[in-house]
């Protein structure tokens, strides 16, 4: 049976020493393509206007319930997650962060169309004309 300064005693020796927990790296978001990389910066330059970079989130929107939304970036907000890829800057919207995880950006050519595409790992579906996605 142990007593109250027993239990003291205990509470008051000190504890053995252990070394910090290392943090591994945190993984981007995101990743971007080359070819996607290459297409932001012509977009940026071409502004004529001075850009931090590139804001992409997701809105409600489309057949499928959400849309992924690109727009410059005059400024850095506080939460905005960071990617930076291939000289460019991607700032990630606070709220579309969990839906981006491990997705990548690129930019597709065909005949008749072109445009940045976003490989999503955590899609389930896509409506019919590829413009909105659920999860």
């Amino acid at each position: 049976m142990s007593t109250p300064t027993d239990t003291a005693a205990v509470a008051a020796a000190p504890k053995p020493a252990t070394a910090p927990r290392v943090r591994r790296p945190r993984p981007a978001v995101m990743s971007v393509t080359p070819l996607a990389a290459e297409k932001v910066k012509g977009l940026i330059d071409g502004r004529g206007k001075p850009t931090v970079g590139i804001r992409i989130g997701v809105r409600s929107k489309g057949c499928s319930g959400m849309s992924y939304t690109l727009e410059f970036a005059d400024k850095q907000e506080p939460m905005d997650e960071i990617v930076e890829a291939n000289g460019i800057k991607l700032l990630i919207d606070a709220k579309a962060s969990l839906f981006l995880i491990g997705t990548e950006m690129d930019y597709e050519e065909e005949t008749l169309k072109s445009g940045f595409v976003f490989r999503n790992p955590n899609e389930k579906g896509r409506c019919g004309c590829g413009e909105s996605f659920h999860v």
